[in-house]
């Protein structure tokens, strides 16, 4: 497996890049699923409640999975803050500023113990990005969980 770093960290079995690929699929097979049956109930002159039916049916589908995706993620970003606190912790004594975004703390992640006080304080102190974070990053650690 490569090593992973700030070029290559969201190429490596990214959830971003799945999660949209997935996205896409959905949609193109949602769509197409509903026009054939549309088309088919039409055709079939079951009438246009039926065809109906089945267009909010995959509609009714395609949004429970963007929601039930989105909880995922948001437990998994609540996971990753309270593992770097805890981490912060165990370096300092003291738990994360509380003005560090989600992002930031995201970003923080890639870190190595040596520089993740410093680059958290400078985060908070200069409202960095969470893409500024990571290209400050000098010794990078992987996260090779991130689903």
């Amino acid at each position: 497996m490569t090593e992973q770093n700030y070029q290559n960290h969201s190429t490596i079995h990214s959830p971003k890049t799945r999660s949209q690929i997935v996205y896409y699929i959905s949609v193109v097979c949602l769509t197409f699923l509903a026009i054939v049956k549309m088309c088919c109930a039409v055709m079939a002159s079951s009438g246009r409640l039926n065809a109906l039916l089945f267009v909010l049916t995959g509609i009714s589908l395609l949004s429970g999975y963007f929601l039930f995706r989105s909880f995922a993620l948001k437990a998994q970003d609540r996971a990753i803050r309270a593992e770097e606190n805890l981490r912060h912790f165990v370096l300092t004594g003291k738990l994360l500023d509380k003005d560090l975004k989600i992002a930031q703390v995201i970003a923080l992640r890639f870190a190595s113990d040596e520089e993740f006080v410093a680059l958290a304080e400078n985060a908070v102190k200069q409202n960095l990005s969470s893409a500024d974070i990571k290209k400050a990053i000098k010794n990078w650690k992987a996260d090779n969980h991130r689903a």
